[in-house]
């Protein structure tokens, strides 16, 4: 009896599409207080998954549910930041 690998599965607080966690990007408040996107998924803090695409980004953005995910507001200046660091993912 071969045992099968269970794929971890993570909302798009964007879509609200579950998806593979590898296929998402991790947003995560660090316990600093930060938020950056974090690539590897190991970062401690408080994580949100957004796909790997601007749109996504953008609903999550203007329905305030990566603020809501993160349980802290975000700055205009650092959704740009996101936003860049998003597009070279």
């Amino acid at each position: 009896m071969t045992r099968v690998k269970k794929i971890p599965q993570r909302m798009c607080v964007g879509c609200g599409e579950m998806r593979d966690k590898k296929a998402l990007i991790r947003v995560v408040r660090t316990p600093e207080g930060e938020i950056r996107l974090d690539p590897t998924g190991k970062k401690s803090g408080r994580g949100a998954y957004v796909c790997a695409n601007t749109e996504c980004l953008t609903k999550s953005i203007k329905g305030k549910r990566l603020e809501k995910a993160l349980r802290h507001s975000i700055d205009p200046e650092l959704l740009d930041t996101l936003k860049a660091q998003l597009g070279e993912v």
